[in-house]
């Protein structure tokens, strides 16, 4: 079974007031700790969609597949489409977004092994969850897809994510 990686790190983080994937956090950017936290040996392919040439060169130098997106204005969906072009041979995708710097590499394990545990992948849906004192767990990204919704994925309205599939 084939899965990729997509790492999300287009944004123009306008409430940030600049490039928040160059802000530090223990002495290392929310990029290189987002990209440090995908545990490559899981994936078939990671791919890191960015608008910023020091992304581009931290992808190469990390192994990963640089994808360029040119027109971040146009948003999650446009970021998404660039990445599943890349994706097509896959039997599952994993999103990433790269300002979770607490996120951890066991955790994308976790999720990666989950999925191969599953009887029929191709209509799964993953998300890590997190759950504080008992209440409801809150759930984030990382989110898996089976290649079912790789179709809708692709056709996402514009500025949408993934939580419209």
């Amino acid at each position: 079974m084939k899965i990729g990686c997509i790492v999300m790190a287009a944004g123009n983080a306008r409430r940030f007031g600049s490039n928040k994937l160059d802000a530090r956090v223990e002495g290392k950017t929310l990029l290189r700790r987002a990209l440090e936290a995908v545990p490559a040996a899981c994936f078939d392919r990671v791919a890191v969609v960015t608008q910023y040439p020091r992304g581009m060169d931290l992808a190469r130098e990390m192994g990963f597949l640089p994808v360029e997106n040119p027109r971040p204005d146009l948003g999650l969906s446009h970021t998404i489409a660039l990445g599943m072009a890349h994706m097509q041979d896959m039997d599952g995708v994993m999103f990433q977004v790269s300002d979770q710097p607490l996120l951890r590499r066991e955790s994308l394990e976790a999720m990666v092994r989950d999925f191969h545990a599953q009887k029929e992948t191709e209509r799964v849906i993953l998300r890590l969850g997190w759950r504080a004192g008992g209440a409801e767990p809150l759930l984030e990204s990382p989110v898996l897809f089976g290649s079912g919704h790789f179709d809708a994925l692709r056709a996402l309205p514009e500025g949408k994510g993934g939580g419209v599939v």
